[in-house]
């Protein structure tokens, strides 16, 4: 059993086509997915589309690198956050590679996404790029260890796998961990915490290796990610896929049967 605990089903490339991925997951052993938000006006459309699929949950959230003049707030995101499959806040973060590290913006949005987190009591989906010092910073200065989270689509050393982990988050690698030059995020994969170690696609971004360049990436081939991190770990994929998918129901909180716990 397999989850991809970061996807986007509600892109072109999937929405009108979701049954096939669906089945293409079946018959990869990936039994669950987590479509991650990342425009707050496009999130009632994405939660009409997963509503009829137990296995499939959402966050809500608006991505660091969304236009400056979108905007959210602590209240809208709480409103969302109340649903059933809503299991977490986010994507959001700092993307410095994107957007300037001058755009005060994009700090006060993160901001945002923590007080909500906290007050809604569900983990934040973090987005870091270029930016680890004052991801960290934001995460510690907000609290943000009340809630804990994932580091999605982990791209950074294990210094700062090592403070994201102090704060109670999750690290999640996707197919960049496949990529023959990704020295550090291997050496990272091999240092996390079992306990703390998820597994994603980001697709329709990132396919693995022995697909990368393809596009779009989808969620079936998470298997591949989580046979590099087997193959880094010395561990059969079958163990890091039972792993990372009871740390997935125990971060997300939420059964295989797709009830939320807290409900």
């Amino acid at each position: 059993m397999f989850i991809d605990s970061h996807c986007h089903l509600d892109f072109p490339e999937f929405a009108s086509r979701l049954d096939d991925v669906q089945a293409a997951m079946c018959a990869a052993s990936v039994t669950h997915a987590l479509s991650a938000g990342v425009e707050v006006t496009a999130f009632p459309a994405m939660y009409a589309l997963l509503e009829p699929h137990p296995n499939l949950y959402c966050s809500v959230g608006l991505h660091p690198g969304v236009d400056e003049n979108a905007a959210t707030s602590v209240d809208e995101l709480l409103h969302y956050a109340a649903l059933p499959k809503v299991v977490a806040i986010g994507e959001t973060g700092l993307d410095y590679y994107h957007v300037s590290s001058e755009a005060e913006w994009q700090r006060a949005r993160f901001r945002t996404h923590i007080v909500a987190a906290c007050a809604a009591g569900k983990p934040l989906i973090v987005h870091m790029r270029d930016a680890t010092a004052d991801t960290l910073r934001l995460l510690r200065e907000e609290g943000a260890e009340r809630v804990g989270g994932v580091m999605h689509c982990f791209t950074a050393d294990w210094v700062a796998a090592e403070a994201a982990l102090a704060l109670g988050f999750y690290i999640s690698f996707s197919g960049v961990v496949t990529f023959k030059n990704a020295t550090a995020i291997k050496e990272a994969a091999q240092r996390v915490p079992l306990d703390r170690l998820l597994i994603e696609t980001d697709s329709p971004y990132l396919a693995p290796m022995p697909y990368r360049g393809r596009y779009p990436n989808q969620p079936a081939w998470v298997v591949h990610v989580a046979k590099e991190i087997a193959r880094l770990r010395g561990m059969s994929i079958d163990e890091v896929g039972r792993t990372t998918s009871a740390n997935f129901f125990r971060l997300f909180r939420v059964t295989p049967a797709g009830e939320r716990k807290d409900a």
